[in-house]
């Protein structure tokens, strides 16, 4: 886990991994890719371990044909659910280094996946968005970890990402990650 005394510092290129206390439904056992943090104007990103289990072309009918069609779709957050945010990236592993495209256009996605056969896309439906100073004060709270980016971290889906990527970051809520949704049923 990294030190949290954030200020004056920009988290964006950053994970949040929901705290295993952490029991708001938006964000139990999230992990959130972040594109935008500052203290004053607040922080955007979305939520990389929701598949919907659906493809752009399903619900974008505009696309249903072409080279979008395909793309996975998740959920991004809870808010702006009326909007689909385009994200993509890759890896250098040579020069190790990671590159976003977020809220990318139509059309610029388009060529991105002509040009970059290695380009991760997916689709998110919403987006997950906090006001200035909003996310300093649930860091503090401990209702976040924050982590680097990291190709394995991103190549996991659903909640093993987030059980990896917990595990790794702080190896003493293992216990947690592995406990089941809801623990009366076990």
């Amino acid at each position: 886990m990294r030190d949290l005394n954030i200020s004056g510092h920009s988290l964006r290129g950053n994970l949040l991994v929901a705290h295993p206390s952490l029991l708001d439904p938006n964000f139990q056992r999230s992990v959130v890719l972040l594109s935008a943090h500052s203290e004053s104007d607040g922080a955007l990103g979305v939520i990389i371990n929701r598949p919907l289990h659906k493809k752009l072309g399903d619900v974008r009918t505009e696309v249903s044909f072409g080279p979008l069609a395909e793309i996975p779709l998740y959920e991004g957050g809870p808010v702006a659910t009326d909007q689909i945010i385009l994200v993509a990236w890759k890896w250098d592993v040579e020069e190790a280094t990671f590159q976003l495209y977020f809220g990318v256009a139509d059309e610029t996605l388009n060529e991105l996946m002509e040009e970059e056969p290695n380009l991760i896309v997916r689709a998110f439906v919403g987006y997950s968005g906090w006001a200035g100073g909003q996310m300093e004060t649930e860091l503090e709270e401990k209702a976040w970890l924050v982590a680097p980016i990291r190709k394995d971290y991103l190549d996991a889906e659903e909640i093993q990402a987030w059980r990896r990527i917990l595990k790794h970051e702080d190896p003493k809520l293992g216990f947690f990650a592995d406990a089941p949704d809801d623990p009366s049923l076990n």
